[in-house]
């Protein structure tokens, strides 16, 4: 695949998956993985691993497998750990404060280098060494410093007005908590929407889905004869 070719979404998804699983392995001090080891860890199938992998080169080689070391280096490569892309983040309430005290920021790309709010109690209180900022110093700050992406753990209504502003000063990457559809607004900006709301329901759908089986409808057969 040459670098020109569209990598799949579902495959992009699925390399902080296979980032995790590595990770696993070198601390443990294993070398070599084949496809299949690998693919019972991740609960996948060894020609999905292959598929997956040989969007980006492959990196096996026939009888041995994968060297774990150096496929871990290409992955965390391919996933761009190896940068420091600056970030802020705006809304340091519950969500917030947790994003910024268990969220390994370093490794997995980025630093954090700012935290704005709104809320007089909470400006000017330090949050792992970084002082809570007011937000309405938002577009200075950002005018004059390097910001990447703006991590957003807002209620969705606080969103809009902020995002003007981040987006008048050139800030075109996000991890959005707040349901607001930033790509509506803005048609050039990168997103990664989080909701954990969804995750939870999902959870629920597939507990009530083995506790509860859902009775089959009717064929469509009636339904169709009912217009």
């Amino acid at each position: 695949m040459s670098k020109n070719d569209k990598i799949s979404m579902s495959v992009i998804r699925r390399l902080p998956r296979y980032y995790r699983f590595l990770l696993e392995l070198k601390n443990n001090g294993a070398m070599r993985v084949s496809s299949r080891e690998l693919a019972e860890k991740m609960g996948s199938s060894a020609s999905q691993i292959r598929q997956d992998l040989n969007c980006f080169g492959g990196f096996g080689q026939q009888g041995y497998g994968y060297d774990v070391p150096k496929l871990f280096d290409e992955i965390s490569a391919i996933l761009g750990l190896d940068h420091r892309y600056n970030a802020i983040l705006l809304g340091v309430g519950n969500l917030g404060r947790a994003v910024v005290n268990h969220v390994a920021f370093e490794s997995r790309g980025f630093n954090l280098v700012a935290l704005f709010d709104k809320d007089p109690s909470v400006v000017g209180v330090e949050i792992k060494g970084m002082p809570v900022r007011n937000v309405a110093e938002l577009g200075d700050y950002c005018r004059s410093h390097q910001v990447d992406a703006a991590f957003l753990c807002l209620p969705r209504e606080s969103v809009e007005p902020l995002a003007e502003v981040l987006y008048g000063c050139g800030v075109r990457y996000y991890w959005n908590f707040s349901h607001f559809d930033l790509t509506m607004k803005f048609d050039d900006v990168i997103v990664e929407n989080v909701h954990l709301n969804d995750s939870l329901m999902t959870l629920c759908y597939r507990i009530t889905e083995e506790k509860y089986p859902m009775i089959e409808d009717k064929p469509s057969e009636e339904a169709d004869g009912e217009n």
